[in-house]
């Protein structure tokens, strides 16, 4: 049983403990209101550009001037796995519902007999995977130095694709991060940026059927997406790092209220054992005192 001392130590150490996740939690409500404005702000943005590859590609379907970035390299058997995750941890089951998903997707494809390889975005991720996918490790992007994700992160992270692709290091390129619903709920989702995902084929038929008669592009469809596809792109890889940043800010934010609870409820059951332990000592204490007098 521990003494007295003991337990006065561990509520001390627990109140410190339950001083910084309360710390924490109030920190990262602060960052999770600024990041969920700006990944709400992003998502017309990516909607509208999404559109507009849409209304261009549906004269395109089945042709073969269509650019690379777009079609492909007609084969699916080496694949690029991007995964995004955060620098740091203390956010919950953000890091690790990623890094799930990335691995049933690698596992999958391996028992397909394709080629795996994986990009990290983000320390916690890259430990995790490291364990099982160290081979089909072959870049990392270090975001640790930056305190808010801008466009120039996606710039470079979407060059970084780009620029392997044409290097022809890869036929497919899948990018996993988490979506932000709400501050309870974050959805890890993958989605596909080579060759460039468009809608489904009603929907494509119904643009192409409007594209034809109200439409017309100068110059042609060919040049336009050669310029628009890259920046695409980059606009996909920009929405994803702010609804992660989001998606982190608000699993931190849980993670640490629900441990600030615990810690209160952990001081509660000490307190009341100290308590126990100090009335029982008391106890004995004025026994032996009443043993001694009766004695004399």
């Amino acid at each position: 049983m521990p003494s007295l001392k003991d337990l006065r130590l561990r509520i001390e150490s627990v109140k410190n403990t339950r001083k910084i996740t309360k710390a924490m939690q109030m920190v990262a409500a602060a960052k999770l209101r600024k990041a969920q404005e700006s990944a709400v702000n992003a998502r017309p943005y990516a909607e509208g550009i999404n559109g507009v590859v849409n209304a261009l590609t549906a004269s395109l379907e089945g042709s073969d001037n269509a650019p690379p970035l777009l079609k492909g390299t007609g084969s699916d058997q080496v694949q690029l796995l991007v995964a995004m995750s955060a620098e740091r941890g203390l956010c919950g089951s953000f890091n690790s519902a990623i890094v799930k998903l990335v691995r049933i997707r690698a596992r999958e494809l391996i028992g397909r007999g394709k080629t795996v390889k994986i990009m990290t975005v983000g320390k916690k991720g890259r430990e995790q995977l490291r364990r099982e996918f160290e081979d089909s490790l072959i870049a990392h992007v270090d975001l640790s130095h930056v305190r808010t994700v801008g466009y120039g992160e996606a710039q470079a992270i979407a060059g970084e694709i780009t620029g392997r692709f044409d290097a022809g290091e890869f036929d497919v390129a899948t990018i996993f991060f988490s979506t932000f619903r709400s501050v309870i709920v974050q959805e890890p989702t993958a989605l596909q940026l080579i060759p460039a995902m468009t809608s489904p084929p009603e929907d494509t038929a119904r643009g192409a059927e409007k594209g034809s008669s109200f439409y017309e592009f100068e110059p042609g469809e060919e040049e336009i997406l050669d310029g628009l596809l890259p920046r695409a792109l980059t606009a996909r890889v920009f929405a994803a790092l702010l609804e992660n940043a989001a998606s982190e800010q608000g699993s931190r934010m849980t993670a640490m209220d629900s441990a600030t609870r615990n810690a209160g409820d952990m001081i509660d059951r000490l307190t009341i054992e100290f308590n126990r332990s100090r009335q029982a000592a008391i106890t004995k204490e004025l026994i032996e005192i009443i043993s001694g007098a009766e004695a004399l």
